[in-house]
């Protein structure tokens, strides 16, 4: 988990007065005559807290014991706010420790260029770090061979890694490279070097071009204690072969990706 979330930020300064002012200013939820429900409500004025406080990423909010007592409604009604807020990724909550703002996500882009999941990073404040899960020579199985286009007995390089940014999981990638193209690859030490530029500078690869495919899916238990996030969450998996400028097929990979820390952006020309 990430570290900014394990130490369970502080409260900010006073934040009762704005959150008074809101019920006030509603004059009571029950009597306002409001159409929308308690719960809509009271998220309404979650979202009106934290831009007014203007409240920092990871700035803890007012308890549901505070918020009940502030809007005259029940914890149900509170803890639906919640959650809905949690579902649109503007708050996050920590078992015992209350609710938190939720960190920007970013925009990754890598999907739509040939400089690779870290490649993109590389120049931004981030940090990436790998986690080696297996890197060995293994025979391939019917998918994994016609997607680099093996002959029937040729063995590719299986490199399972978990890439994360500033100490969080990002993404699981299974990743299949084609032995012939990269000769020795399986004794390449990976745990910090990016997969692009090591085919690059050790092998003189130029990729140019990839195929890629996206279909919402959700985390099994595997995947989910790999990204650290809840069995069934929401991600995106991903399916890519990648061509080097002989158009052979140098890589192929599928991936699950979190949607809770970032977007995937596209340009499309």
């Amino acid at each position: 988990m990430n570290e900014a979330r394990r130490r369970a930020p502080r409260t900010p300064a006073n934040l009762m007065p704005t959150l008074k002012a809101l019920a006030e200013r509603d004059n009571g939820l029950r009597d306002n005559g409001s159409s929308l429900p308690l719960w809509s409500q009271v998220k309404s004025a979650l979202l009106t807290l934290i831009v007014t406080e203007k409240l920092a990423e990871n700035a803890r909010l007012p308890s549901e014991a505070e918020l009940c007592d502030s809007f005259g409604v029940s914890r149900t009604v509170v803890r639906e706010a919640l959650n809905q807020l949690v579902s649109e990724r503007v708050i996050y909550k920590l078992q015992g420790k209350g609710a938190f703002v939720a960190p920007k996500r970013d925009d990754q882009g890598f999907l739509g260029s040939n400089i690779g999941f870290s490649g993109e990073l590389h120049h931004t404040n981030h940090s990436v770090s790998r986690a080696i899960l297996r890197q060995e020579l293994i025979g391939p199985d019917e998918r994994v061979r016609r997607m680099l286009r093996l002959g029937p007995n040729e063995p590719v390089v299986a490199l399972d890694r978990v890439l994360s940014v500033d100490g969080m999981p990002r993404i699981l990638v299974y990743t299949f490279i084609n032995l012939r193209l990269a000769p020795g690859f399986e004794q390449v030490p990976m745990h910090n070097r990016s997969l692009y530029d090591t085919l690059s500078r050790r092998y003189g690869i130029t990729l140019k071009r990839a195929e890629r495919w996206l279909e919402a899916a959700t985390a099994t238990p595997e995947q989910a204690e790999l990204l650290e996030i809840p069995v069934g969450a929401p991600v995106i998996a991903i399916e890519s072969v990648t061509y080097m400028q002989t158009d052979e097929a140098v890589e192929y990979y599928t991936a699950v990706y979190r949607t809770d820390q970032a977007r995937l952006h596209f340009i499309v020309k």
